[in-house]
């Protein structure tokens, strides 16, 4: 059988490949840490659930508009310019089944073939992949240790060219837990404005930052006009399996991507919906407290691994991941991955699921219990240990 060369072009998210392998151990019966995937381990706090219930009952099981209910655009468009200090409307937000549709159909109306688009790398894979599927070029802007892991604006400017039509950025950071400064938002707003260039703000971990604070590049003047915000639901109300996220962005954008949606998705689920209304305007009590509970967490697993030798680790400033250096190891990141998971049952990701510049790191995910975080590290801990007296 034949099949469109395109497809070579397109990638995957290796989270998701590394689970199937790690749920494929434990079926065999063996222990594993789920140190891995992107997902909150926290139920969905209930009012939500409750939300999405009576909303199944009082009938909201049928079609609705490919962009989103109106009023449940208008309670995110007023969130939005309650939290980024802009003034957006209802006819600019879109919502989709999941945060990853507003990056599709986003470079899909954006983007020509032969155009070229900057993302961070390491950062995550879908970026890459969308990029080079649509038959652009895709330009890596590396995330470096020595820079905690922010863009090098410097860098960003010598990457621009004549055919830079998007650029990506991603704040906090995944895989890196990178947060950008108000003085990065400002200089990155500069370019885009100065050079004519549409920004992607991907600003899933808006709520789940640390001793830094949020601020989004939509913030400084002529940004917002040529900024899409990427925001959803999974990552701060561990809503991961719902599939909502929406995006924010100028109106005739917005119809076009509303157009993609009808194309491929015809809408998200109207049930699911209210319930989004519901958790953006009821108590934040629960999603708080989780992100109390992951500084936490951080704070264990970043100290744990700076006492392993042959690894240190930067703190991060949001999400929930930890990127530590493995170079110390004398191995490469996909070898100690792959390791770990098979020898110590430790599910993790190579820092090149990320990209080429994540080599010499892992990503571990904290959104696990303190209880197993502990225990992971002292398996890592005689797991490298073995590898350096066999150095």
């Amino acid at each position: 059988m034949r099949y469109a060369q395109r497809m070579k072009r397109l990638g995957t998210e290796s989270a998701f490949e590394v689970l199937a392998r790690a749920r494929g151990l434990e079926a065999q019966g063996r222990e594993v840490i789920h140190l891995e995937i992107g997902e909150p381990d926290f139920n969905t706090p209930g009012y939500i659930c409750e939300a999405a219930i009576k909303a199944i009952r009082d009938g909201y099981t049928h079609y609705n508009p490919s962009a989103g209910y109106p009023d449940i655009r208008k309670i995110i468009s007023e969130e939005i310019n309650r939290t980024r200090g802009i003034k957006s409307n209802p006819n600019q937000v879109v919502i989709t089944p999941g945060g990853k549709p507003i990056m599709f159909f986003i470079i899909l109306a954006l983007v020509d073939e032969g155009d070229e688009v900057i993302y961070p790398n390491p950062g995550f894979p879908i970026y890459e992949s969308v990029i080079k599927f649509v038959g652009a070029k895709a330009v890596p802007l590396p995330l470096r240790e020595v820079n905690d892991f922010r863009l090098d604006v410097k860098e960003l400017k010598s990457l621009i060219t004549p055919k830079t039509k998007l650029m990506i950025i991603n704040s906090p950071q995944n895989p890196t837990g990178g947060v950008l400064t108000h003085e990065d938002l400002r200089e990155i707003a500069k370019l885009a404005v100065e050079k004519d260039i549409w920004i992607l703000s991907d600003e899933i971990y808006a709520r789940i930052i640390y001793e830094a604070r949020f601020e989004s590049v939509t913030q400084f003047p002529g940004a917002f006009e040529r900024t899409i915000i990427l925001d959803g639901m999974s990552k701060a109300y561990a809503m991961t399996g719902w599939r909502l996220g929406y995006g924010v962005m100028e109106e005739t954008l917005a119809t076009h991507v509303s157009r993609l949606a009808t194309n491929s998705v015809s809408c998200t689920a109207s049930y699911a919906q209210i319930a989004m209304g519901a958790a953006i305007t009821g108590p934040q009590d629960e999603s708080n407290k989780m992100v109390a509970e992951f500084k936490k967490r951080r704070d264990v697993i970043v100290g744990g691994l700076n006492k392993i030798d042959g690894i240190s680790c930067k703190k991060p400033l949001g999400a929930f991941y930890a990127f530590p250096n493995i170079t110390g190891t004398g191995w490469k990141s996909k070898k100690l991955a792959d390791y770990l998971l098979d020898e110590f049952g430790i599910a993790a990701l190579s820092g090149t699921a990320f990209g080429d510049f994540g080599e010499g790191y892992m990503r571990f995910s904290y959104a696990n219990s303190i209880e197993n975080i502990n225990k992971a590290l002292s398996t890592i801990e005689s797991a490298v240990a073995k590898i350096r007296q066999y150095a």
